[in-house]
């Protein structure tokens, strides 16, 4: 069962909604069916941070990055 992520063309309120098999779907602030499906992002649930090594030196080798202009800290 997806989640999908909406926006009221009348009101301008954002929800998200459990849709079942193609339900009809309204605003729950002002109850109409005027709406736009939103592109959602995904969530991914993560491991136990506790178990990730963390990168000296802020994650770059030796403090300088190979790519400055990808993570811009030199």
């Amino acid at each position: 069962m997806p989640i999908f992520e909406y926006k009221c063309d009348d009101c301008g309120t954002s929800f998200e909604k459990l849709v079942r098999n193609g339900a009809a779907v309204a605003c729950p602030s002002c109850g109409q069916e005027h709406l736009k499906q939103q592109f959602s992002t995904f969530s991914a649930k993560a491991g136990d941070t506790r178990s990730m090594q963390m990168p000296s030196g802020g994650g770059c080798p030796a403090g300088m990055c190979r790519t400055p202009d990808v993570c811009g800290r030199n």
